[in-house]
């Protein structure tokens, strides 16, 4: 598939917050016919829209001869606004799931010209967005499947967040500003750019603190970092798998061998504190008309939903996205868990096949019921 992503511009975009990005903008990739009928598909934390790629073709479910496929990169990913493209405001404000669905459904209605969409998915962060579009436009959508997400970030979540923004920022002698603030600054005129051996180090620390999150503790005990996906033992894995993950999210990577060590990391640390913020703010009760009822929000969700979570995800656990769809109308939503030892990564990026080909079939089986 092609990686050329196109631009649409949103002017200068209010927040939620109050906040203001000047000069806005989403980056975006379309498949298939426009006049097929559309699936919208928002990425996740620091993935890039070419991340999302890996359940689209012409022999799975998204299939772009048969869907007008949508794929929206969130704001902070480094394709659509970011820091990384963008030299004011500092500090970054804080952008909601609010305000990208918001920028989203612009892009989608008065642009490419879509007044009704078949379905809205996403894994992770993308699950968020997909609660989100169900509830901030309810009719707009026949179907909604989140995967490996939330509608509302739970406090258990936002605490492993905190661990992670504060590795990164202390490689800059930096500190948290609190739970959905990014970097503590008093003013802007307190913010330093970061030098290149503090992205290095910052990054670095980022990836080591994921690595306890992202798969579960089955996965580390039945050692499928070495068996199935190849790597020689831990620290290997730690390096090039975690440590060049968090420091990939833009171009390539240079490296020094043994054991790969990174010595060059273009990802931009802001971007991943900026996406952080957005997920640890996550709630789609926060607007109106729900006026933070959570409850409410899963009542108002007029779509079909699957709720997707994996069995063994440390932060997205089963019990929450029963709760969701308990809370749902009846007849709304139902739930089945991937029953996966990869934890979080069962919902994506494609790494584990037997959990894309399980995700792939229940898409298909629900689109055809529905």
């Amino acid at each position: 598939m092609s990686k050329e992503y196109q631009t649409y511009s949103l002017g200068d975009w209010e927040l939620q917050s109050g906040g203001t990005i000047p000069n806005a903008f989403l980056a975006y990739q379309t498949f298939g016919d426009p006049s097929l009928s559309a699936i919208i598909y928002p990425t996740w934390y620091s993935g890039l829209l070419e991340s999302n790629f890996w359940l689209i073709g012409e022999d799975k479910t998204l299939n772009p001869k048969k869907y007008f496929i949508i794929v929206i990169a969130l704001i902070g990913n480094g394709q659509s606004s970011s820091p990384s493209n963008t030299p004011s405001p500092r500090p970054w404000p804080v952008v909601t799931f609010y305000d990208n669905v918001r920028a989203q459904h612009q892009l989608v209605t008065k642009y490419l010209g879509v007044s009704h969409a078949r379905a809205v998915l996403g894994w992770s962060m993308g699950a968020g967005q997909t609660y989100q579009w169900a509830t901030q436009f309810p009719e707009f959508m026949d179907l909604v499947v989140p995967f490996c997400g939330a509608a509302k970030t739970s406090d258990h979540n936002i605490t492993m967040l905190e661990g992670v923004k504060s590795a990164v920022l202390a490689a800059k002698g930096s500190a948290s500003g609190g739970v959905g603030k990014g970097e503590g600054l008093e003013s802007a005129s307190e913010y330093q750019a970061w030098t290149t051996e503090q992205r290095l180090v910052g990054l670095k620390a980022l990836g080591r603190v994921y690595s306890g999150w992202g798969f579960s503790q089955a996965f580390y005990r039945e050692k499928l970092y070495i068996t199935y996906l190849r790597f020689q033992n831990l620290e290997d894995f730690m390096v090039n798998w975690w440590e060049a993950w968090a420091c990939s999210k833009g171009r390539l990577t240079k490296y020094e061998r043994p054991l790969g060590r990174l010595t060059t990391c273009l990802t931009d640390p802001e971007n991943m504190v900026a996406m952080l913020d957005t997920w640890q703010a996550g709630d789609c009760s926060k607007q109106e008309p729900y006026a933070g009822n959570f409850e409410a929000a899963m009542q108002g969700i007029k779509a079909k939903a699957l709720v997707l979570p994996c069995q063994t995800d440390l932060y997205f656990p089963p019990e929450d996205s029963a709760y969701e769809v308990q809370n749902m109308r009846p007849g709304i939503g139902e739930m089945a868990a991937f029953p996966s030892i990869w934890g979080h990564w069962a919902g994506g990026p494609g790494d584990s096949k037997e959990d894309v080909k399980w995700l792939d079939d229940k898409l298909r089986n629900f689109f055809e019921k529905n």
